[in-house]
């Protein structure tokens, strides 16, 4: 395997885009792409950098023969961008866009789901209202590869679902979960917080209006294997 398929298949493996990558190691995201099309190779800081990042030897980075190629190869089906790209795309066409439910696939439950013509389907389904939980998941080719749980609360007055739709719309990719960090509107605020990676995470989200807390929920997940 040479080394622009193994800087791949190693950022894969370990749940990064690209970009994600880049900011880790302080670099652009275009040196990254360079990379893994073989226009570039890393110099002797950036391969340092990867190894303490992946927790494997500059060797095994590097040799074109190894051993190691069938554990790194294990998800090689799983593209994390392409993955990204599309719960992206899915989220901005479900429950933030207002779209319709579909059949529900429990008793009680409010469901809504997103596919495309290359596999992917996405999935997100809730029992509750103003107090709720659910799980949105991600399938390719019929396979599951990523799932999120989430639950939820109105905690005061003047809750507006219609903000927390326009705070979910604006999900940003380097942090395809909720909304972004921080989104304002009039006297309303929304903050989240997440710690870890795409392929495992946990998160909270709130609203709160003139100051005051309105609405909190909490989700974690990750990539299924």
């Amino acid at each position: 395997m040479v080394l622009q398929e193994k800087l791949q298949l190693l950022r894969k493996e370990n749940g990064y885009s690209q970009e994600q990558l880049a900011d880790k190691l302080g670099i652009a995201r275009q040196t990254v792409s360079k990379w893994e099309t073989g226009q570039a190779v890393p110099e002797l800081n950036g391969l340092i950098l990867l190894s303490e990042l992946y927790g494997v030897t500059i060797d095994r980075i590097v040799k074109e023969s190894d051993e190691c190629n069938l554990v790194l190869s294990a998800r090689d089906d799983l593209d994390i961008d392409e993955t990204i790209d599309f719960l992206l795309l899915a989220k901005r066409n479900t429950y933030a866009a207002k779209a319709p439910e579909v059949k529900p696939c429990r008793l009680g439950s409010h469901d809504l789901s997103y596919e495309n013509s290359t596999g992917y389907k996405y999935y997100d389904t809730y029992l509750g209202g103003e107090c709720f939980v659910g799980e949105e998941a991600v399938w390719l080719h019929d396979v599951p590869i990523w799932s999120m749980n989430y639950a939820g609360r109105v905690i005061g007055e003047n809750f507006s679902g219609d903000f927390l739709k326009e705070a979910l719309m604006a999900v940003p990719e380097e942090r395809p979960y909720r909304g972004p960090e921080v989104y304002e509107k009039g006297d309303y605020l929304y903050h989240c917080q997440v710690s870890g990676e795409f392929i495992w995470f946990q998160g909270q989200e709130e609203i709160y209006y003139r100051k005051n807390k309105i609405y909190e929920c909490n989700f974690h997940g990750g990539i299924v294997k």
